[in-house]
């Protein structure tokens, strides 16, 4: 084939598709369907028919803000979302807690628009049940509960957020964030669960020293509670470095450490701030914790890829990691730890996952509200000078087993289980049987 040839053929299918665009009609799945079939005829290779329809999608997100009447200004916009159904199951060892089974639903969609000058402008709405005792939502879920008769559910702001992307060179980015956004930092959920997202402002920055090894860098300060009736408003301060690093052809490692603070928190008491967990030490009274937390937070992960396994396809990962946290603000109760093993990474259809992780959380090594709210043990009566009752309890002062499976249906959908198997390590009362097994199968559509 000559030179000319190649061309002609190539221009002939970017005009078929550009065509295809113009007569409205051209999703991204009729869009594939030309492709693959100008594929089957010869017409393009599979590397040809890659480029155009990667090409394709650059101009559907650049015309689409002037679709839509957007300003000039705006130089793409992006919709995603999920949605997850799932079944949830609460077992215990003791009598004298209630199993529980319900059936839940998430749904989340976002909005990104990218503007000139390297800004960018997202939000989210997501699902959710109002926090017990507060108007506002969950800071822990974007669950909602199937219950109460089919009755309406809520809509909560889940993200809302600018960001300035200050630094941008081939070797070091850097941005701002202000709003409430997603979490910048990358600890476990140990540390903050994982439907956590503050409010605050938040700085980025990454630095490429070579192909194989970057350091990045995040520091946020966040607000949690505004108090109308005092100047003591409590507040979370962070800030962590991580060093990425790839040895040679399948070695792969993570290192990081980081310290946090909270500042004013005698106002965080029962009447300020939603207790979705528990575990903390409070003092008598208004129930404020009775201890300060400025931890000490170290991670590590070491992957490894293999070329294939069985019953896999493509490249297979083994990832160890681990994580220590120490709370130097007190002496007692002040330690937190994970460590964990996963097989394989559920990504593509026919990809799959499998992770094993033990958790320990002493009663004051962080504070309760943030760490995962669905690791938890049975509380037979409400902890001293806790707002909550007796029942089961995320937070901190808890130790135990997580298990998770996951196998990608498709591309965008795929299901999971996933199993806790936690206890009290200070019980309430002392001696009383703690251990809950907490069940969730999940199917999440990703949009």
């Amino acid at each position: 084939m000559t030179k000319q040839q190649f061309l002609t053929k190539k221009a002939l299918a970017a005009g078929a598709v550009t065509a295809l665009a113009f007569a409205g009609t051209a999703s991204g799945q009729s869009t594939d369907a030309l492709l693959n079939k100008l594929v089957d005829k010869g017409v393009l290779s599979s590397k040809e028919a890659e480029e155009l329809r990667k090409e394709y999608q650059k101009d559907v997100m650049k015309g689409e803000p002037a679709r839509l009447g957007m300003p000039d200004w705006v130089t793409a916009l992006k919709i995603n979302g999920d949605f997850r159904a799932r079944y949830e199951g609460h077992y215990y060892d003791t009598p004298d807690a209630v199993t529980r089974d319900r059936l839940r639903y998430r749904l989340r969609l976002g909005i990104t628009a990218t503007l000139m000058d390297h800004f960018e402008v997202g939000v989210r709405l997501t699902s959710g049940d109002a926090a017990t005792g507060f108007s506002t939502g969950n800071p822990l879920s974007g669950s909602s509960t199937f219950q109460d008769n089919g009755s309406r559910k809520g809509v909560y702001l889940d993200l809302a957020y600018a960001k300035w992307t200050a630094l941008h060179t081939a070797a070091l980015t850097g941005s701002f964030t202000f709003g409430k956004m997603e979490n910048p930092f990358t600890f476990s959920h140990n540390v903050f669960d994982p439907d956590y997202n503050p409010e605050g402002i938040a700085t980025q920055v990454a630095w490429k020293l070579n192909d194989e090894h970057t350091l990045r860098g995040v520091a946020g300060a966040y607000v949690l509670d505004e108090l109308s009736a005092s100047t003591h408003d409590p507040y979370l301060f962070g800030a962590q470095v991580v060093w990425d690093a790839k040895w040679k052809k399948h070695w792969q490692t993570m290192l990081s450490g980081g310290v946090l603070g909270i500042s004013s928190e005698e106002s965080l008491n029962n009447a300020n701030v939603p207790n979705i967990n528990r575990g903390n030490t409070r003092l008598p009274g208004a129930g404020v914790p009775a201890e300060n937390f400025n931890p000490l937070v170290a991670d590590a992960s070491v992957t490894y890829t293999f070329d294939s396994a069985p019953l896999y396809k493509g490249a297979f990962p083994i990832k160890l990691f681990g994580e220590y946290l120490n709370n130097v603000a007190i002496e007692n109760d002040n330690e937190a730890y994970l460590a964990g093993i996963t097989f394989g990474k559920a990504a593509k259809k026919g990809t799959w996952e499998l992770t094993y992780q033990y958790r320990n959380l002493d009663a004051n090594s962080w504070y309760e509200e943030f760490p995962d709210d669905d690791f938890g043990g049975f509380y037979h009566a409400g902890p001293p000078n806790s707002a909550t009752g007796a029942g089961f309890g995320g937070g901190t002062n808890v130790r135990g087993h997580y298990v998770k499976a996951v196998y990608a249906l498709y591309d965008s959908l795929t299901l999971g289980i996933t199993y806790y198997r936690g206890e009290l390590i200070h019980e309430v009362p002392n001696g009383s049987g703690s251990t809950a097994n907490h069940l969730m199968v999940d199917l999440i559509w990703k949009f």
